[in-house]
Formats: structure tokens, sequence, C-alpha cells
């Protein structure tokens, strides 16, 4: 693009000094091209930190030519960054999502650079995050230096994400696709049967919080008969549309942001980002707002819809890591499933299958040595597995070992009743 504004990525990357801390705008906004251009300076750089939550893209600082160069801090691992992350050239910061925006404005966290991608300037000059506006706004507000990558495939989002050219030191016009996520294949009879068991618990009027993945999708598609849901979630995909089009969702009962469907990000089809495209009754706002406890509550139902790596007999839940291995990260699980439980007629649930993909089985006497507990049994709630439902508050630790072993598969309820004996007789 012929515009003065803009300059090339590699002019942009060379204001990047040794020892700077970068954030990376994350998720379907991972600015690909910025990173690239990065990467062919790294025999010029040293020990460069990388900051970010969940990346997308065709994007990969796991090769040996980047380690003396890039130390991969991850706040949220994904694939993108699980194998560095857990190497000594990469590390993991335990935090709440809600709380991100405090570390990065706090005396000792400073942000040097923060690299973007935003939508195109309007006729005022303002940009916006596009479909990552979560911890973005505060790595932004923060930054001593920021350079954006402009994508015209980047939706104009509504809510907290606007940005004024004035404020980016740096523009590079970049048309690319943004990544996509597609879980419209529906997953296994033991899904379909979890999510059943899920939408069973939703009311009308109910308000939701739900990730990616073939629960939430399919939960969604199992609610097509409910009336005036809510949605106010960390995070949004494609499975909302055909509730909010046919008006399932149309956000009347919220106590807050009436009308609006609220989120932080979003990740899933193009069919999504030209939804979301200008679209006022869509509401990208900042993590420390929308993951906030104290916001989440004040709707009433509200539901917050998480998953686990495992959970032990006594309600102990391990979301985020494989024994000693960070698989991703706390997030905003803790945010949600605290403040659906505070909510009046709120409802904190946990599902997943009881198996995994090789047959293990999820429900275990004890977590893995070194494993992390997200939510602790003094928060766990409902759990849903394809064998039914429970509800673990106010149940003692024999009560809960007994409906877990229910809710179990079958190959290994004699093992967890064996422990159960063993623990506790």
């Amino acid at each position: 693009m012929t515009d003065s504004r803009y300059i090339t990525a590699e002019e942009a990357v060379k204001t990047i000094k040794s020892g700077d801390r970068v954030y990376i705008h994350g998720s379907a906004a991972t600015p690909m091209h910025l990173l690239k251009a990065l990467q062919v300076r790294h025999n010029e750089l040293k020990r460069v930190e990388l900051v970010s939550i969940t990346t997308l893209g065709d994007v990969d600082f796991d090769q040996p030519e980047y380690r003396k160069s890039f130390y991969v801090n991850s706040l949220f691992v994904s694939a993108a960054t699980r194998k560095v992350a857990n190497s000594l050239d990469g590390d993991y910061v335990p935090i709440f999502l809600s709380q991100i925006p405090q570390l990065f404005k706090s005396d000792n966290w400073s942000i040097n650079v923060a690299m973007i991608t935003v939508s195109p300037p309007d006729k005022h000059g303002y940009c916006t995050l596009g479909t990552s506006v979560d911890i973005a706004r505060a790595a932004v507000d923060v930054a001593e230096h920021i350079i954006a990558q402009v994508n015209p495939k980047m939706p104009r989002t509504h809510g907290d994400g606007f940005i004024h050219i004035s404020k980016i030191n740096a523009m590079v016009w970049h048309e690319a696709e943004l990544p996509e996520l597609n879980y419209s294949d529906g997953g296994s009879k033991a899904i379909s049967d979890i999510a059943i068991n899920v939408a069973s618990l939703i009311e009308d009027g109910a308000t939701l919080q739900m990730g990616i993945g073939n629960i939430p999708d399919l939960v969604l598609k199992n609610l097509s008969h409910h009336k005036n849901l809510g949605i106010h979630t960390e995070m949004l995909s494609d499975g909302v549309i055909p509730l909010i089009e046919s008006g399932v969702i149309n956000n009347s009962q919220k106590k807050l942001n009436i009308g609006r469907s609220v989120t932080a990000f979003m990740a899933g089809s193009r069919k999504l980002y030209d939804f979301v495209d200008d679209n006022p009754a869509i509401r990208v706002m900042d993590i420390s707002y929308v993951n906030d406890t104290s916001i989440i509550r004040q709707n009433p139902k509200a539901i917050a819809i998480n998953s686990a790596i495992e959970i032990d007999l006594t309600g102990q839940v391990c979301a985020d890591s494989i024994g000693t291995h960070q698989y991703s990260g706390i997030g905003g699980q803790m945010d949600f499933m605290r403040g659906a439980s505070l909510s009046v007629g709120g409802k904190a649930i946990i599902a997943l299958p009881s198996v995994t993909a090789k047959g293990i089985s999820r429900i275990v006497p004890f977590l893995k040595e070194g494993a992390g507990v997200v939510t602790t049994r003094g928060h766990v709630q409902w759990i849903i597995t394809e064998y039914g439902i429970t509800n673990l508050f106010g149940k003692s630790l024999k009560q809960r070992a007994q409906e877990l072993i229910k809710l179990a598969h079958p190959d290994h309820r004699d093992a967890l009743e064996a422990a159960y004996h063993k623990r506790f007789k």
C-alpha cells in the first residue's frame, strides 16, 4: 500500500533491542508478519523476552537458532509455545487472566515494545485491536513503543479496543487471512452426551461463559429452544452465531451490558470474524473487566463451562499441566468459576470426558506429581462426564469420592473404589 504512514516490517522491528520485553498480540490477532521479520534479526539480538497468551498461526520460536536470541515467557501456554516454554529457554507465569493487566501496570514488569495487529484506521484515525482486546488493551496502554500490523482482514470491533494512530509508533500494512479454528466435526458420542448433560443445567435467561472446542460447540447446538440467553464470556466462537441470529441469545436478562454480548477475545472461522465486524451488539472488552468476579456475579444465572485434564477424588481440578509439564495455563477458569458460583442461580461447571483418547481415566485417586491445581476443592461445584452429573458443593471428602466414581468410566471404577477404601477406610 502506498501511504507515507506505513513502513516495512523489517524497518519496524529494528527498534527492538537485546534485553527488551516484547508483548505479542494473541489468538487470531497474532502479528505473524512482524514476528517473522523479528526472527530474521535473531543473529543481532540476545535474550529478547517474548510475552503472550495463546498465539496462533505459522510462527515457531522453538528452533535452535532462536534459543539464544529469544526467551519465551508465556502467560498462557499454547501449542505454538508449549515446547519452548517447558525448556531452559522459556518459562510460564502462573496468573489469573484477569490480573495480567495489573501485572503489566506494575513497576517491575514494564513492556518495552508491543507488537499488535489492528484493523485499518477509520476516518477519525482510530484502529481497533479487533479480535483480541483481552490483555492487549493494557499492553498498548503501558508499552514504551507500539508496532502495529495493519490488516484489512481484521474486523473492526466495538468495545475497549480503539487505538488512535497517533499512539502507534510504527505501522506496517500487511493484508493476510486471520488464523482460523474449526470444531464443527461434532466429536465423539461421549462428547455429545456431555454436551446434552451440560445443556440440561442451563435455564432460560442464563448468562453463558464458554470457550472453544467440541463440548462448547455442541452445548450451544442444544440450546436452540431456550429463551433470553446472554453472553458474558472470556472467549467467543462460531457456535453463538445461529443463537444470536435466531434471538435465543438476546442478552435481555443481564444486569450489565443489556442487549450486548460481551467477550474479551474471539477465535473461530472467517464467518465469525465477518459477523463481529462493526457489529455494535458484540462488545470486545478489557480482560480486567470481563473476567472480574464482581462483574460476572452481577448477571443472573451465570453459567461457567470449563474443562480439566484430571480431577482427583476430593474434587481438585488440574486444568493446566500434565504432571510437571506445562500444557496451558490458569487462564480465566477460576475467574468465571468463582463469579458463576456467586451469581444468583449461577452454576460453575467442569465438563470433561471420563477418559483420555488413550483410555486413561481423568478421574484419579491423586493428581499427578507436580500437577497444578487450577480450581480448588473449595471452589469446585458441578462435575459432568458422559456418565452423568454431580454437584460437589457442600459434600464431604467421602461423599465427593463416591459421587466422582459414579462419573468415571466403568473400566476404571473398580480401581477407584479400591483407592477410596484404602484412603478412607
